[in-house]
């Protein structure tokens, strides 16, 4: 079975650790003493840099790091037109440190004034070109659920949407159009970034959304045919990935439980032809919602960890990937491997050195190549 194009069979979710020197950087910037042109140059270098060691440690999908992000959704979704930053949400989980999540607010009717990533994606573009490697240009950028979820009724102007519908016809619509401008400037593979429908396996978090929004199982349909419109114009050799997480800020968590819960939806009804999906430990569930895998879509499967510095033992990841792939229809042709989300979904990154790091990464590449042989493209 051939992979989807730019899916690999060693893979991997976006976020790196920022090294120091970017951190220093950043925050210099936001207290005024560096220039955001002045900031970008520090990005452009560092991004160099990330791409360089992506692809020593045998990454073919590769990314910028986000090195140019505080948190993984923020950064893209607060520059379309309509959506603030205002305060903080609380959190279901001990964050170090008091950090909540940031809370966006639709205070207008929604737009998309200018393309969000085009610059970035052209910048990593012309990296992995001086490289001169066999790889694909991966874009990050957070799935349109994210402006939805935490929200309410409350934090949606109802001058602006007197009802949802056309608040959500909106939002597909600036996705449609940021597609569009990735399209047209080369972009071929673009990952949606998810915490909502795996937030809604955890029975806390369920049931907080219900209070919100209704039953949570039309919420996750909702969702679905929320996502479904915001690609429904892309051309057929753009890939579209989705990666569901329950949270992975400083090594910690927000949510736990199995896929179950919407599993029949994530594989039935969402038209992605990739999932990234968090197994690497026992707050993921089993892998039984696998079964419901259609025969020509793959799971980039999650069972190894960006959250401990320890490396995972070679003989239990290849066991874990043979329990799951007894339930996918074409076995482990459909399943490929990655660590169960990004190193570093916030600025701060989890808990490891970068060494450790990309020890971690080579380890993943290494299992693979004995899991698939040698060719990870297919």
């Amino acid at each position: 079975m051939a992979l989807p194009n730019g899916v690999y069979r060693a893979d991997q979710v976006g976020s790196f650790l920022r090294p120091k020197a970017l951190l220093e950087a950043r925050r210099q910037a936001a207290e005024g003493k560096l220039t955001s042109e002045q900031l970008r140059e520090v990005e452009d270098k560092y991004i160099a840099d990330v791409v360089e060691k992506q692809l020593d440690a045998g990454l073919r999908s590769v990314t910028d790091g986000e090195f140019r992000r505080t948190w993984f959704h923020v950064d893209f979704l607060r520059n379309l037109a309509g959506v603030e930053l205002r305060g903080t949400l609380n959190s279901t989980n001990i964050s170090i440190d008091g950090t909540t999540p940031p809370r966006l607010v639709v205070v207008d009717k929604i737009g998309h004034p200018k393309p969000i990533q085009v610059d970035d994606f052209k910048y990593l573009e012309t990296r992995i070109a001086a490289a001169r490697a066999k790889a694909t240009t991966k874009v990050c950028i957070p799935s349109p659920t994210m402006v939805h979820f935490r929200n309410s009724r409350e934090t949606i102007d109802e001058k602006a949407y007197p009802t949802l519908e056309p608040f959500f016809e909106d939002l597909a619509r600036v996705y449609q159009e940021e597609l569009d401008d990735l399209y047209k400037a080369g972009t071929r593979f673009v990952q949606l970034d998810d915490t909502n429908l795996a937030y809604l396996c955890d029975p806390k978090m369920r049931a907080e959304a219900e209070q919100r929004h209704g039953d949570a199982n039309v919420l996750a349909r909702q969702y679905a045919a929320l996502i479904n419109a915001a690609i429904s114009k892309r051309p057929s050799d753009l890939t579209i990935g989705i990666h569901l997480c329950r949270g992975n800020h400083r090594s910690r968590w927000f949510a736990e439980g199995g896929y179950e819960p919407v599993a029949e939806v994530l594989f039935k009804e969402l038209n992605v032809d990739a999932y990234f999906l968090e197994y690497d430990d026992a707050r993921s569930g089993d892998f039984s919602p696998l079964r419901h895998l259609p025969e020509h879509k793959v799971v980039v499967l999650g069972v190894m960890t960006s959250k401990t510095p320890a490396l995972e033992d070679k003989a239990e990841i290849i066991k874990r990937l043979n329990e799951a792939a007894a339930f996918c229809p074409k076995g482990l042709k459909q399943l490929c491997l990655s660590h169960q989300c990004g190193f570093s979904s916030t600025f701060e990154g989890n808990d490891l050195t970068e060494d450790e790091q990309w020890a971690k990464v080579k380890l993943e590449v290494e299992i693979a190549k004995e899991v698939w042989g040698e060719d990870l493209s297919v």
